[in-house]
């Protein structure tokens, strides 16, 4: 049985009505572009901080 840990909750997730097993694969999905969207952003800030050296450099020349 796969157990589903929420705000200090364990709920059975066989027991779940399809209600709210169509909740929690909303919220799986939700948390998983949350960290893909995450990850991004640190792509993104590590370019920004490439960019920004690269431009302070080109000022020296």
């Amino acid at each position: 049985m796969a157990k589903i840990n929420l705000d200090g909750t364990e709920y059975d997730y066989d027991t779940l009505s399809d209600e709210s097993k169509a909740q929690v694969a909303s919220l799986q999905f939700v948390r998983n572009e949350l960290n893909r969207l995450q990850g991004q952003v640190a792509v993104c800030k590590t370019a920004e901080a490439a960019y920004i050296q690269a431009f302070k450099q080109s000022l020296e020349q």
